[in-house]
């Protein structure tokens, strides 16, 4: 497939929704420089459409096969993943200590976004890696930091996350793994892993000469739950002191998922110690691995959010390139009968324009919210905050959206859309997992209603909706649901039962999300009218849609997250299911 990077509109985002101008006026981000910056989004756009963007139809067709026990990839992606590790592209935000270019998240967002718009299923490789990076540098010993963190900067070594046992979903406590201390030999201090992991993104490959498993297990006597759980480094290699690689551990893929989307991303079933020689390494103290984890899981969110806008991308891009071409009917009323393409259709037009809303919507939302990650890491508290409280809004709405316009790609190809040749089905396939792991959107939602709502005894989401109804101006109808979420925030916080807040926890997720998407576009509208060129024609029209269309339904949620439970469960389990 082709892909045309959507560099001005990415830049843009970074300078107003990130305010990646604002960053590099610190000691730490000095470094990205208004060419530093421009180099990037321009780099990453050709490098993702020259080397990602042409496997990505062989990757959806072919697939990751595994064949004698070895997982292999179509012919091209060792080749292009090789050339991603050696242009230094995996280094962007990394610590410099490390071999990393220390630069803002936001413009390591960018790098992940094109890649993923090329190529989605490739770019879950180097997503999951920043994830283990960030786990090792903030719970990892000295010793283990040295050892792991620059080849997983460099992206010579990826990384994986290991939560899902095939008992245990989302309900991670219930997992079963085990970690068992060796206290003589010469891996003395380290821990035999035992237990079986499923949905494993990118376990096993030959892509790269090793793989940093991160893995959560159980030690003996560890308090039962979530309370009793560890992390662990499994290298699928043995590292030497010299970082030099050893023989193998005891650890492999036992089978690949068949799975609807995403075919080129081994999804797979990892077994640890079938021998009972499986050696991994405890990250920070006993029982606390899911607080390690959720290290990894905070970024790891905001980064399938932006799979959200990635699919968006691609979509849009896919569909207007067929709406252009397809001839079709004569446009209604007017009196020439010729045909024309049917972009001049005015329900086309209606889809493409909201499709253009959804994905400049949720690229403002991601780049503000990677804005704020930033700010955090400069020491900015309500910064952090505020990119807590963002997280589930970037995940969930960024990737209902994603399905949302891959949807309405297939209906702008018409009958074609359901034909994979085209390849508009693609997207849609690979766009409908993104709802569904690193948490459910649900489970988004409950996160939002039962922990975020709660931070400064509500005043993080107050004082953001607070900020919104001002920023608003003239824009009567953004204001006011600004003013609706902090209502039913206050709501959901001091007066609605626990079943009444998860009830209506997801329209409310939705309302927040929207306000704030609209907002940044808004705000991206009036520097594009001051700025002029081709953003000072495109962005008002784009956030006048959004404004007019999206937000008003935004609104009418307000019913809908206040209905509270009761009705949910007016029918007994047998009846609900009858």
């Amino acid at each position: 497939m082709t892909y045309a990077p959507p560099s001005a509109e990415q830049a843009f985002a970074l300078k107003i929704s990130a305010g990646i101008e604002e960053l590099a006026a610190s000691e730490r981000f000095a470094a990205a420089s208004a060419d530093m910056v421009e180099a990037i989004v321009e780099g990453i756009g050709q490098f993702a459409a020259g080397e990602f963007a042409p496997l990505s139809r062989v990757g959806d067709t072919q697939g990751a096969r595994m064949i004698d026990g070895v997982v292999m990839l179509p012919a091209g992606y060792a080749e292009a993943y090789r050339a991603y590790v050696e242009q230094g592209w995996n280094a962007v935000s990394g610590p410099e200590h490390f071999g990393g270019q220390g630069l803002p998240f936001s413009l390591a967002a960018c790098v992940l976004e094109n890649l993923g718009t090329a190529n989605m299923a490739f770019s879950l490789l180097p997503m999951l890696t920043v994830g283990a990076i960030e786990a090792i540098e903030k719970h990892g010993s000295d010793e283990q930091r040295a050892m792991y963190l620059a080849k997983l900067v460099s992206g010579e070594w990826p990384g994986t996350m290991n939560l899902t046992e095939p008992q245990a979903g989302s309900d991670v406590g219930a997992l079963r793994t085990s970690a068992t201390p060796i206290l003589k030999g010469e891996h003395a201090g380290k821990y035999l892993i035992k237990g079986t992991k499923i949905f494993i993104t990118w376990g096993e490959h030959e892509l790269a000469d090793n793989i940093v498993h991160l893995v959560l297990a159980r030690t003996p006597g560890a308090p039962a739950g979530s309370r009793g759980i560890s992390l662990f480094i499994v290298p699928r290699f043995h590292v030497g002191a010299d970082g030099s690689l050893g023989a193998a551990n005891d650890v492999k893929a036992v089978s690949l998922e068949h799975k609807l989307g995403i075919h080129a991303s081994p999804t797979c079933v990892m077994s640890y110690g079938d021998h009972d020689q499986c050696v991994g390494e405890l990250i920070g103290a006993e029982n606390e691995g899911l607080k390690c984890m959720f290290t990894m899981m905070n970024s790891a969110r905001i980064n399938v959010g932006a799979q959200g806008v990635m699919v968006a991308e691609a979509a849009l891009q896919h569909a207007v390139a067929y709406a252009q071409g397809r001839v079709q009917s004569a446009r209604a009323g007017s009196p020439d009968k010729t045909p024309v393409a049917i972009i001049e259709h005015p329900d086309v037009r209606r889809m493409i324009l909201r499709m253009r809303a959804l994905t400049e919507g949720a690229r403002a939302l991601l780049y503000y919210t990677c804005g704020q990650v930033d700010r955090a890491a400069l020491g900015d508290d309500a910064a952090k905050t505020r990119a807590d409280l963002l997280v589930p809004l970037i995940k969930a709405w960024g990737t209902d959206a994603g399905c949302e316009v891959a949807s309405l790609g297939v209906q702008i190809h018409g009958g074609m859309g359901f034909i994979e040749e085209t390849g508009a089905a693609q997207h849609y396939r690979d766009a409908r997992i993104t709802p569904i792991y690193e948490g459910t959107n649900g489970i988004q939602a409950a996160d939002l209603v039962t922990r975020k709502l709660g931070m400064e005894n509500g005043g993080v989401l107050a004082s953001l909706m607070a900020e919104i109804a001002r920023d608003a101006g003239d824009e009567a109808g953004l204001a006011a649901l600004a003013r609706d979420c902090a209502a039913v925030g206050e709501w959901m916080r001091d007066s609605a039962s626990l079943d009444d807040k998860l009830a209506g926890s997801v329209p409310f997720q939705t309302m927040c999300a929207v306000a704030v998407a609209g907002w940044q576009l808004l705000r991206q509208s009036r520097a594009a009218e001051a700025a002029g060129g081709n953003l000072a024609r495109t962005k008002p029209v784009v956030a006048r849609w959004l404004l007019d269309h999206l937000v008003p339904e935004a609104a009418g949620l307000k019913a809908s997250a206040t209905a509270g439970a009761a009705l949910l469960y007016a029918l007994d389990r047998e009846s609900l299911a009858s």
